[in-house]
């Protein structure tokens, strides 16, 4: 694999260009709305120990005389906002607010890596489990140390208090990122894994060097 397989200027030109990560924020359920922000107004996110501090309120929803109140779940400013709907009725489901919010250092690797790694995707909406042997080989040699191919077992399925074995199908490679947590559910096509071919490795750590060195946040 030659390093044009890889576009570095491209890949960092997008975030050079837009450094923003974008929350969309939709309707819960019908009912008359009024909003509590306008555009480019700066809001807060959750925050405290426990996350037990609400963010700045968006809307509320009146519903039956029951007003639902709905709160920023991220720090940023208000860059989409549907406020020509304000004091009127809407369905579920509507985009009606877009926070935007500058990237970190991190997420723009996690959104890097989530691009250009082979994704291994969760075939249903269930708890996934590392199989014994590859959380043995992880607790040996490393993450990043242990190799897959198609065929092989990864993981564990738990769905309905059975554990069924899910087989990796997809080019061979390194286990270079977890995008799942033992035991908390993931959604259906939603990332499990992402697979780094052992040549692609030096590639996608310059990436990640060129990113350290130019975001310092």
């Amino acid at each position: 694999m030659h390093d044009n397989d890889i576009d570095y200027d491209t890949i960092l030109s997008q975030y050079r260009e837009d450094p923003f990560g974008y929350v969309d924020i939709h309707t819960r359920q019908t009912g008359q709305i009024h909003f509590h922000v306008n555009l480019e107004d700066d809001v807060e996110g959750i925050t405290g120990q426990w996350h037990h501090i609400k963010g700045t309120k968006l809307f509320e929803i009146n519903r039956e005389r029951n007003n639902k109140p709905v709160f920023s779940p991220s720090k940023g400013v208000i860059s989409f906002i549907r406020d020509d709907l304000d004091g009127q009725f809407v369905e579920a489901g509507e985009r009606i607010i877009t926070i935007r919010y500058p990237l970190k250092k991190r997420e723009i690797i996690d959104q890097i890596l989530r691009n250009v790694l082979t994704p291994f995707v969760a075939p249903e909406r269930a708890k996934y489990f590392f199989s014994l042997e590859i959380q043995s080989r992880i607790d040996k040699f490393g993450q990043r140390s242990v190799s897959v191919k198609s065929g092989d077992e990864v993981l564990t399925m738990s769905l309905m208090k059975r554990d069924t074995p899910v087989y990796y199908k997809g080019e061979p490679g390194i286990i270079h990122s977890v995008y799942f947590k033992p035991g908390v559910s993931v959604d259906q096509g939603e990332p499990l894994l992402g697979i780094c071919p052992p040549e692609k490795l030096p590639l996608i750590e310059t990436i990640i060097t060129r990113v350290k060195a130019e975001w310092t946040v």
